[in-house]
């Protein structure tokens, strides 16, 4: 068993290097088969998120593992290398546990990566794709962020991307409720956004969707408009704050489509932020004077505003992940055992069959049963015996006290 977690993050990796390498819904089950069926995993689960791209496997070759994920992207393996960190055995699992528990997000303590973990684990599985080292790691992992959110206070008072969204819409207006709130996207990070920007009460929502009829549900929530995003062109400068989070792989709002928008508005500032990634909006819009632009990794700074009651958690969340470690890594060594145990059981059960076989046809003879089972002990205990006897009898000077040590620990004997 060869656990390895490799990606890239937000403490690693820009965002420009992060949107090459993440992976859409539509590429995720392609993926995961590709990188199997080329035999440098057995086993692949893949987490693609607004703030990482991580593969945890089970490989028999770690070290092209990387050289795949640059494959598939089409990126030059150099080109990634710098941002790329590669954990084995327990640094992964410890690095799978901290994850899940959100003590690696850009939030500390945020909860949404746990679901965005389960969400990676069930499109493995119906990928086919886990076996038992993944399967007993992200059951372990869902079990210690259980536990570290119980028994510590380190989601207290965290403030999610959306509330952070919120905090800097209302930097650049003077308020919310004069303000008309495009949201494009109608997944789970918009679902979220609107919820918070809902309760400030704006003039007026509307949710742009690739497909009205996604978006309605969402919209009809909120007593919010639905328009498809072919109508944005002419809607977009109806609006002055836009939140935007799809899985395009290409911006949905050009540099071009802003202008536009901007002069039918007579400059009034538009407020956009994108928690895409890759991007929804061109990197060159941020250029523009009437647009203000955020990313998700300038949303960094407003979310660790207020951190230092979580921080002081953190110490004993690590604590339960390290235990938690322990007793993974523990688990693996043994499962790394199991061929040297079945072997070991094999032959036991051999002479076990051999000798019983030996036994019915002495009593089939009529022979005496009682001398028969006497028989049979003796010669089950000499061929138990024999392998332990040999080595002792048989082992060099150097070898011979570690050799004896060992028989009496296998055998609980204990020497006078």
């Amino acid at each position: 068993m060869q656990l390895l977690a490799l990606g890239v993050n937000h403490h690693t990796a820009p965002l420009a290097i992060r949107e090459q390498v993440a992976f859409g819904p539509e590429k995720l089950e392609h993926a995961l088969h590709d990188l199997t069926q080329s035999r440098r995993a057995t086993e692949v689960a893949i987490l693609s998120t607004c703030n990482r791209t991580e593969l945890y496997v089970n490989s028999p070759e770690p070290e092209t593992v990387s050289a795949w994920l640059a494959e598939f992207h089409r990126i030059e393996p150099q080109e990634l290398a710098p941002y790329l960190y590669a954990l084995p055995r327990e640094k992964a699992a410890q690095h799978a546990f901290r994850v899940a528990a959100g003590l690696d997000s850009m939030v500390l303590g945020e909860t949404q990566i746990l679901g965005q973990m389960k969400q990676a684990v069930q499109t493995a599985e119906k990928a086919g794709t886990l076996g038992l080292l993944l399967h007993k790691l992200f059951q372990r992992t869902f079990s210690v962020a259980k536990e570290v959110r119980s028994s510590t206070e380190i989601g207290a008072n965290s403030v999610s991307m959306a509330a952070a969204a919120v905090r800097l819409a209302e930097r650049i207006f003077p308020g919310i409720r004069e303000q008309a709130c495009l949201f494009i996207g109608a997944g789970e990070m918009i679902e979220l956004c609107i919820t918070h920007f809902a309760a400030q009460h704006p003039h007026r929502m509307t949710v742009a969707n690739r497909t009205v009829e996604r978006a309605r549900p969402l919209a009809d929530r909120f007593a919010a408009g639905a328009i498809p995003l072919t109508a944005l062109p002419d809607e977009l400068a109806k609006y002055d704050i836009i939140v935007t989070s799809t899985a395009s792989p290409l911006p949905i709002l050009g540099k071009g489509l802003l202008e536009r928008a901007v002069k039918q508005r007579r400059h009034r500032p538009i407020f956009i932020v994108d928690l895409a990634v890759p991007r929804d909006v061109e990197a060159e819009v941020a250029e523009m004077n009437d647009v203000f632009l955020y990313t998700v990794d300038d949303l960094g700074q407003v979310v660790r505003e207020g951190m230092d009651n979580r921080v002081a958690q953190v110490a004993q969340a690590e604590a339960i992940i390290e235990t938690s470690v322990e007793s993974f890594v523990h688990w693996m060594e043994g499962r790394e055992l199991v061929p040297v145990i079945r072997s070991l059981r094999d032959a036991g059960e051999r002479h076990r069959r051999h000798e019983i076989e030996k036994a019915q046809k002495a009593l089939a003879r009529g022979e005496d049963p009682a001398k028969v089972l006497d028989a049979l002990s003796h010669t089950l205990s000499n061929k138990l015996l024999h392998a332990p006897t040999y080595a002792l009898s048989h082992a060099s000077r150097d070898e011979r006290e570690q050799v004896a040590r060992l028989v009496s620990k296998l055998y609980g004997l204990h020497q006078e």
